[in-house]
């Protein structure tokens, strides 16, 4: 009887999650037009519980994007605007000493910082000295800030939306890789097409304001992370996703040509788990109960364009990470079912 009432609920939250897809590209329609893709990819690893960098020139919404989606969910949410001068403390928060009016004794005071929320807009974060950026990475990866010696757990869920300008880059501090990796997806936005952008125009030089419904709970959202893990993965997806990853690494047994020639450092053991992690929240999402290697190919650019590292010579042929990963997409194949 239990077995049958899990079943019987994680169809009712694989049903809800389906439909929670549709409802919140809806309300986020009403202020970003045209960027489905990069939506459903931050909407992606929300459900995983993962963290996500969004890339882009100035003026593309990247930071509207973060409070659209922290307006149509019923979390906390709190913007770091990540400067040269910003110190951990301004992120963590700091302890002070406070006196009681009535006794008299002074005691410290653990003050939170904007850390302590449940998505964080970290704007701009290459603007900030390593020190400061470390602070942040430490909560991503722990759950938790260390003050004084004293660990404060942070809310959950958790989600950081990291936003970068790759241009302008003098007075920078550029996350390196092995930050970097930390972060789940790099999530790339690009001009919109003509009529996007002519929709854009008129929506945003009117006097129409856009109100957003709340559409989904903080426990709703810690339910859905626990049910992506428990969509099943074959070992044939299991093996793409691995044999994916090995054949960026230049000089291994199964790296192309073009690896070896282009790539200093391929990606690591975290970018196989989080293609299946990613995977199974793509399939969930669409409403299926199994992952494919087509969903492990949808969302392999944003899990692998920061964690490969590519040399001099890929600069020089004009080569970027997402044309090496298309490459190697083309050049990997679907394991045979039942063939190691």
């Amino acid at each position: 009887m239990i077995v049958e009432s899990t079943l019987v609920r994680d169809e009712e939250l694989l049903d809800r999650l389906a439909e929670a897809r549709v409802e919140l590209l809806r309300e986020i329609r009403k202020a970003i037009i045209g960027q489905d893709e990069v939506i459903e990819q931050v909407l992606i690893s929300l459900f995983v519980g993962g963290h996500t960098i969004i890339s882009g020139v100035p003026g593309l919404a990247k930071t509207l994007l973060v409070k659209t989606i922290a307006s149509v969910l019923d979390l906390s949410f709190k913007r770091i605007q990540f400067t040269p001068d910003l110190m951990p403390a301004d992120i963590t928060g700091t302890e002070i000493i406070e006196e009681d009016r009535t006794t008299g004794r002074r005691q410290l005071q653990f003050i939170r910082g904007p850390v302590f929320a449940n998505i964080i807009l970290a704007d701009e974060i290459n603007r900030t000295p390593p020190k400061t950026q470390a602070a942040l990475l430490e909560a991503m990866q722990e759950g938790s800030v260390t003050v004084q010696g004293t660990s404060h757990e942070l809310p959950r869920p958790f989600f950081v939306l990291a936003t970068q300008n790759p241009i302008e880059m003098e007075g920078t501090y550029p996350l390196p890789e092995a930050q970097l990796d930390r972060f789940m997806f790099n999530v790339k936005i690009g001009y919109l097409p003509e009529e996007d952008e002519v929709a854009v125009v008129k929506a945003t030089t009117s006097t129409q304001r856009v109100e957003f419904k709340r559409l989904m709970s903080a426990d709703e959202i810690i339910a859905f992370q626990q049910l992506v893990r428990q969509v099943p993965a074959s070992d044939t997806v299991a093996r793409y996703a691995v044999r994916l990853v090995g054949a960026s690494r230049p000089n291994s047994a199964t790296a192309p040509d073009f690896v070896n020639r282009w790539v200093t450092w391929g990606a690591s053991l975290r970018a196989s788990q989080f293609l299946i992690l990613a995977g199974k929240a793509r399939a969930i999402l669409y409403g299926r109960y199994n992952v494919s290697c087509e969903d492990v190919r949808a969302i392999a650019p944003a899990v692998l364009r920061h964690r490969i590292l590519l040399n001099f010579q890929a600069e020089s042929e004009k080569v970027d990470s997402d044309h090496a990963i298309k490459r190697l997409i083309e050049m990997v194949p679907e394991p045979k079912s039942g063939i190691k």
